[in-house]
């Protein structure tokens, strides 16, 4: 892939969860405002009744997630977004990006590599669990849906350390690989003076 076609892929990976987000945001705002009730409001109080509702909003919608109802509603809507191919990539885009903001990545503690054939490295991460045998429990998560994958237990001399971050780990599984960076190589500079 060319370099103009990699940064605008890593460009829309960044970009586009960003600005479904804010349309979605201004949307449901918009909706808010133009309740009958709120429009009979004066301008300042409006607003503020206005976020208010949709703070509300929120913590309900979130409070019904919680129930078996909520879980059965969320599961027969990832499995119908992760069904259109572009809708796919954004939805998952975007909840990645609002979990991520919400909770941090501190579940997932750090990117490590498995080689599960001789060859063939895959991406997983230490979940910060060890079993009772030993063992290091690691997260492996299917791209592009983040939010699914493999719970592993692996020998920790199996794993090969990394120095990546979390969220390049996640940019990389997330994109389907895409939108991996190429990270510049080290410069090496001379530091001792000349008598």
């Amino acid at each position: 892939m060319s370099s103009w076609r990699r940064d605008f892929a890593s460009g829309l990976v960044v970009l586009t969860p960003i600005l479904v987000i804010l349309f979605v945001l201004n949307y449901l705002y918009s909706q808010i405002v133009d309740l009958p009730v709120i429009r009979r409001l004066a301008e300042p109080f409006g607003f503020f009744v206005a976020v208010l509702v949709f703070v509300m909003l929120v913590l309900s919608v979130g409070y019904l997630m919680r129930t078996t109802v909520g879980r059965l509603f969320e599961t027969y809507l990832d499995a119908a977004m992760n069904r259109v191919p572009l809708i796919r990539v954004l939805y998952n885009a975007s909840k990645l990006a609002v979990e991520t903001a919400v909770s941090g990545t501190d579940d997932l503690q750090k990117p490590v590599k498995i080689e599960p054939w001789d060859g063939m490295r895959m991406t997983a991460f230490k979940t910060g669990k060890i079993t009772e045998d030993g063992r290091v429990v690691l997260f492996m998560p299917t791209a592009p849906n983040i939010t699914t994958g493999f719970v592993m237990e692996v020998d920790p001399d199996d794993i090969v350390e990394t120095d990546e971050t979390v969220e390049e780990a996640l940019t990389r599984v997330l994109s389907a690989g895409f939108g991996d960076e190429e990270r510049p190589s080290p410069i090496d500079i001379d530091t001792r003076s000349e008598d």
